[in-house]
């Protein structure tokens, strides 16, 4: 499997082994050139797409569990205007979905947020000012940014949450060591809805549905009209498939607080 550490070396044996041929036959330094791009492609591509797990594991989804279940979580809430929505859809269809929340987000939604555990839904940190800098942040400024929300948390339920999603989904060195520090498990997905972005509710809703099946997570933003009217037609569909929609720590069976 192609990972930090495996690319690394790999680069390091191919980078010396030319460097010997150059000494011997003198070709072009173009071939030199040509490895460090690659090794540049490969290491923009896994840290940008947190289901190679290139720099650190995280749960993408469950291939092995037996029952009929997903799980739905959202980024970036809570959000004044559209959370309480989505909690009303997912207790209609008796749902439960995990919401990875930002830390100035809880503390101006704290009664929300409350709202969230208290119907049984299953929180988790993604991080307290979600800046779209955050890849380039070092290790100190990121276990900041990850305390900072942890506290919030504990301020306002007493939880001491154990699940993490990095922002934009981003992962590097620097997020690794700071995940490692806060022992907290980074939490992915394999089902990207893409609902932030310019698609129609249909082409989104077909994104997530197309060859579903048990143990995928769905990453949904609670965040805009487009993406309730996604949820609901969404939650329609699992009904009508008879597949559960649970929260991270259940399909995962892991424990989503200390």
């Amino acid at each position: 499997m192609l990972n930090f550490k495996s690319v690394n070396s790999i680069a390091s044996l191919v980078f010396i082994g030319l460097l010997i041929a150059y000494g011997i036959y003198n070709f072009s330094f173009w071939w030199i050139f040509l490895l460090f791009i690659c090794w540049l492609l490969l290491t923009i591509a896994g840290s940008a797409f947190i289901g190679w797990n290139y720099h650190f594991k995280s749960l993408n989804s469950n291939s092995t569990i037996n029952k009929n279940q997903i799980a739905i979580t959202f980024d970036d809430g809570p959000n004044l205007e559209f959370t309480p929505q989505v909690l009303k859809l997912l207790n209609v269809f008796n749902a439960k979905a995990t919401f990875f929340c930002i830390g100035k987000n809880i503390e101006s939604n704290p009664e929300l947020f409350k709202k969230i555990i208290a119907e049984n839904h299953t929180i988790g940190n993604h991080t307290y000012s979600h800046t779209n800098s955050f890849g380039f942040l070092n290790t100190e400024k990121v276990v900041s940014e990850l305390e900072q929300t942890n506290a919030i948390i504990k301020e306002h339920s007493g939880l001491e949450v154990l699940l993490y999603r990095p922002a934009f989904g981003v992962t590097n060195p620097n997020i690794k060591r700071a995940v490692k520090t806060l022992g907290l498990q980074s939490i992915g997905w394999n089902k990207r809805s893409l609902d932030t972005r310019n698609l129609s509710e249909k082409a989104i809703l077909n994104r997530i549905t197309k060859n579903i099946k048990k143990g995928d997570v769905i990453l949904l933003h609670d965040s805009s009209h487009k993406t309730i009217a996604v949820l609901e037609q969404l939650l329609l569909f699992l009904q009508e498939q008879k597949i559960e929609s649970v929260t991270i720590d259940t399909l995962f069976e892991i424990k989503a607080y200390a």
